[in-house]
């Protein structure tokens, strides 16, 4: 009988899907009440670059390869999909999409978070004497009521990665955009948004606490779509979608698609995500993602931390009346450098880079530059090696980039120490790249802390996986999730990071000499 059709023998529902839309790839995997992979599938994501710096995603696309998944992993599980408890979805932050409220259609393809289209307005802003008058303001406000609600505005600066300014440009160079939302027909949605509403055929219109808060929109304090902001931008507040609880019942997707209808139980950020499915749910509980960027986590429970430079504050997720805040900072263009470097032949397998890097004692000197430092300040760096030697070969290539994210592993983790005032718990890591042990040793080695691997690194599908189990009932509370937990490796520090010093003081050399290159 074909996969999604109607059953009346089939099983009653024990199974719960988490998908996972990603930067490159769209994942799922259904899981049993065991949080066993039951059956995945999973299909690349096509990037568009219509002009320099320009990054899109075709909606249409998008929508084939996540509904594909979906049915795809259903079948080769061998179940049905009236045997599916509830969905889950997951999904990259900060992209988004602009559509007619009552056609549906959309006024241009996806941005996607990576886009620099808005470089020149961000730049713009930044000097900008109102910005400075604005930090005034709040250093005036937060000095005299010593609430962090005002201390995050004093010190505002403004990046390419926010949907902010991008969402500006839009309303700025789209006439039917700008136009649709004067006459209020004009909607907003991250990529978990636009999906709710083609599921449901357009009667569902949300988003989930996770993802808003990850716009830079969104107000955490007041947990409001901010205002202010949208005035400064001169975006209308007439386009954001209603927020709701992470886990929701959000409704259930058209019959029409699977075949029987799948109750929609969670929306979530990605990263957000990841951090629920590797049970940090305790405060000081620290994730480390490593991906195509890097991002640390931290659990900072029910106090928001506003702090200055390369962390900020996000909504980790909200059920019923429990917000868990947490505290992020990232790193940009890790596994976009070891695709590049898989794409140039500098390696075939992605399993090999580990025994190249502990091939050879170091890299020889040499030194990669990644295309975006710590904070993500500076979007026109380029990436660069440096060092390049006659006796320089690819293993010493290969160590340089897998050294790089280590040494920015340690910074991040260095500021997160300094600034987070919360004895930091259990670090644990997932993503493509924490399956290479010279990054995950390398790390554990400068921090001088133990690092925990699950079996399973595709945390991002299994957070939105539980999330969505524990709104249908199909998992009781997260105690219960906390046993399901299963690690497959533990990574203690091996060496003094002093061994490493000489390296990285090369390399932060050669950081310095890198900006606006």
């Amino acid at each position: 009988m074909p996969c999604g059709q109607p059953d009346s023998g089939a099983a009653p529902a024990r199974y719960v899907l988490g998908v996972d839309v990603g930067s490159t790839v769209v994942k799922c995997h259904v899981y049993d009440r065991t949080a066993a992979v039951r059956g995945s599938s999973y299909r690349k994501v096509e990037s568009l670059y219509p002009c320099p710096g320009w990054v899109e995603l075709d909606p249409e696309v998008l929508w084939s390869q996540f509904i594909g998944v979906i049915k795809e992993t259903v079948q080769a599980a061998g179940l049905h999909m009236r045997q599916i408890a509830g969905l889950g979805i997951s999904t990259q932050r900060g992209t988004f999409i602009t559509w007619h409220k009552r056609t549906g259609k959309p006024f241009h393809n996806f941005i996607s978070w990576r886009d620099l289209r808005s470089a020149e307005l961000v730049n713009s802003w930044n000097k900008s004497l109102l910005l400075k008058v604005i930090h005034v303001i709040f250093t005036v406000l937060h000095f005299l009521t010593g609430s962090d609600r005002y201390l995050a505005p004093s010190f505002l600066t403004f990046s390419t990665h926010q949907t902010s300014m991008k969402l500006s440009w839009i309303f700025k160079n789209i006439h039917e955009a700008e136009e649709a939302a004067k006459k209020n027909n004009c909607c907003f949605g991250t990529v978990d948004t636009w999906l709710l509403y083609r599921l449901t055929k357009g009667s569902v219109y949300a988003t989930d606490y996770s993802n808003a808060s990850s716009t830079g929109i969104f107000e955490p304090f007041t947990k409001c779509w901010n205002p202010t902001l949208c005035n400064l931008l001169s975006i209308p507040m007439s386009i954001y979608p209603p927020v709701k609880d992470t886990s929701f019942n959000f409704g259930s997707t058209d019959s029409e698609i699977f075949g029987v209808p799948i109750p929609i139980m969670a929306l979530v950020a990605d990263q957000q995500s990841a951090m629920f499915g590797e049970c940090c749910f305790h405060p000081g509980d620290v994730k480390l993602t490593m991906g195509t960027g890097g991002f640390w986590n931290v659990n900072t429970g029910e106090h928001l931390f506003a702090s200055r430079g390369s962390l900020y504050p996000l909504i980790g997720w909200k059920i019923g009346e429990e917000v868990v805040y947490l505290t992020e900072g990232s790193i940009s263009d890790i596994g976009t450098a070891i695709k590049w470097a898989q794409d140039t032949e500098l390696f075939t397998n992605v399993d090999e880079m580990a025994e190249m890097a502990q091939s050879i004692t170091d890299s020889q000197g040499v030194c990669f530059i990644p295309g975006l430092q710590v904070s993500g300040d500076d979007p026109c760096l380029c990436a660069s090696f440096t060092g390049l030697k006659p006796s320089t070969n690819r293993n010493h290539l290969i160590r340089a980039i897998l050294e790089s994210v280590a040494f920015r592993n340690k910074l991040l983790y260095d500021i997160i120490v300094k600034k987070v005032h919360i004895p930091l718990q259990t670090i644990r890591a997932d993503g493509g790249v924490s399956n290479n042990s010279f990054v995950m040793q390398m790390t554990s080695d400068l921090i001088n802390k133990k690092i925990e691997k699950p079996a399973n690194v595709d945390m991002s599908s299994l957070g939105a996986a539980f999330l969505a189990g524990l709104a249908s009932g199909f998992w009781t509370d997260k105690k219960e999730l906390k046993k399901l937990r299963q690690i497959e490796a533990v990574f203690e520090p091996q060496k003094d990071s002093e061994e490493y010093r000489p390296a990285m003081d090369a390399w932060l050399q050669a950081m310095k000499h890198s900006p606006h290159w």
